[in-house]
């Protein structure tokens, strides 16, 4: 199937071509038809599959474009909101659709006057509904989507919305997307859709089957020199490190900057202003890792983000879609790392066993196999290089001091003293600790390893094979 069987408008057709798709995803395939012929729909699908597109393509096709607020989205994050704004923007821009993206922290006056010239509103719970509570803005939209309905309600905005579509009687269509349907969900569908049609994108789906998946096992102690070496080896044309707090975040980023990478972090706790300057400095190639938690980081869509390392694992299986789905997008390959403890091996085989999708267990490359890859790296770049004629000078000047052999023998050792490996050699477990680990989670282990190792210090090492390096404990005196 092609976006061109959706019979859409042709001013549609030709920004879903600039846009690079081809193909509609399943949730956009599902979709798109039941919301050309009116309907209501719920559909259940996690972060990444194509929703903006699902409602937007289908909403912009039927919208008059009279200059009036004919469309409403809901999103639960400041974030979610600037990206769906700046997607439906760019699929309506030859229909001269405005958006008005509406959120707190920003003043009220300047987004009233964005309200005032949009067909679209793209607004977070709390802000939009004192909007509406204040009399601010007077509004009559035929359409209202709900994304991320499930991550609203978590963040406890399920009142506001509820007193939302008070105001909001005289629409015409309701489109709900969430990524789960708890209880509460489910009443509120009850209630603000009529006769909806019910959509269910399945994991097996959902999972990028072209984001290789893996993990690597260490100690506490020892996960920023894990990420360090895993950043050399891999080297990431731009990569996404997801922490579970903010004090990580904040502490990750500082540590990072000073081992030589443009980095910065993204939090909740951060001003409006810097979330939106550190977000416009990683989609313009500008850094290259951002630090974030899940909710700084949900809904997140930049292109060419080759790797996501998860620095700590996160709580729930689908914060975990959630995070690998930031790779691998637009049919690109993409590649998720995740750094796990003996600890989180329950958390692991938890969602190894939600998400469905093989995890590769890896071990953490030492310091000779690190240098082996350089050192390809290095002839690569050799055979590959042009030679640049500003050169020529210098090599004669080089030729009066030295002959060829030693002057190859001084530039290449210049070269290979910058690849030098940092840090211990030998970083986190053998694979033969590893299978233990993986046997024993799967046997319900952890429970046992916990009295154990409360008996012995608090140390992991309590039973089982252990790796000749576990006693280092560098990692406290670098911290």
């Amino acid at each position: 199937m092609t976006f061109q069987d959706f019979n859409l408008k042709q001013e549609l057709n030709k920004a879903i071509e600039n846009a690079g798709f081809t193909a509609p995803s399943p949730i956009q395939e599902s979709a798109i038809p039941i919301v050309l012929n009116g309907k209501d729909i719920v559909a259940q699908a996690q972060t990444g599959t194509g929703k903006t597109a699902a409602f937007g393509l289908p909403l912009l096709n039927m919208m008059k474009c009279d200059g009036n607020v004919e469309t409403v989205v809901i999103v639960p994050t400041r974030e979610l909101a600037l990206q769906v704004s700046d997607e439906l923007f760019k699929f309506g821009k030859f229909l001269n659709i405005k958006t008005a993206t509406v959120y707190g922290g920003t003043a009220y006056n300047r987004q009233i006057n964005h309200i005032n010239n949009a067909s679209i509103i793209v607004a977070t719970p709390g802000r939009f509904l004192d909007l509406l509570s204040k009399k601010q803005i007077n509004i009559d939209p035929d359409f209202v989507v709900l994304d991320e309905a499930d991550e609203m309600m978590d963040m406890g905005f399920l009142e506001d919305i509820k007193k939302i579509f008070n105001y909001l009687k005289n629409r015409k269509q309701t489109l709900m997307f969430s990524a789960t349907m708890p209880a509460p969900i489910k009443k509120l569908a009850e209630k603000i859709l009529v006769e909806p049609e019910f959509i269910t994108i399945t994991q097996k789906e959902v999972t990028n089957t072209k984001i290789a998946q893996s993990f690597y096992v260490v100690e506490e102690y020892e996960r920023d020199d894990a990420l360090i070496r895993l950043f050399d080896y891999k080297n990431p044309s731009k990569a996404i490190v997801f922490c579970k707090m903010k004090r990580d975040v904040d502490r990750l980023s500082t540590y990072l900057v000073s081992q030589g990478f443009s980095a910065k972090g993204l939090h909740g706790d951060m001003e409006q202003r810097q979330r939106e300057e550190v977000i416009r400095a990683f989609k313009g190639d500008n850094l290259e890792v951002l630090i974030a938690t899940d909710v700084a980081a949900r809904g997140l869509d930049v292109k060419g983000v080759s790797h996501v390392f998860n620095y700590q694992l996160p709580f729930d299986s689908e914060s975990y879609v959630h995070r690998i789905g930031r790779t691998g997008r637009g049919g690109q390959e993409g590649s998720a790392v995740s750094i796990v403890t003996p600890a989180e091996f329950k958390s692991l085989h938890k969602i190894q066993k939600d998400v469905g999708a093989k995890i590769e267990s890896k071990i953490v490359p030492n310091k000779s196999a690190l240098q082996d890859k350089s050192l390809q790296q290095f002839l690569n770049n050799i055979a590959t290089q042009e030679i640049d004629e500003s050169v020529i000078e210098l090599m004669d000047k080089l030729k009066d001091q030295f002959d060829l052999s030693t002057i190859t023998y001084k530039l290449a050792s210049i070269l290979l003293a910058k690849t030098e490996v940092k840090g211990k050699d030998t970083i986190g477990k053998s694979k033969k600790d590893i299978e233990y680990l993986l046997q024993r989670a799967a046997k319900g282990g952890d429970r046992s390893k916990s009295r154990s190792s409360r008996g012995r210090g608090g140390s992991s090492r309590s039973r089982g094979p252990r790796n000749g390096n576990s006693n280092n404990r560098r990692r406290d005196n670098k911290r």
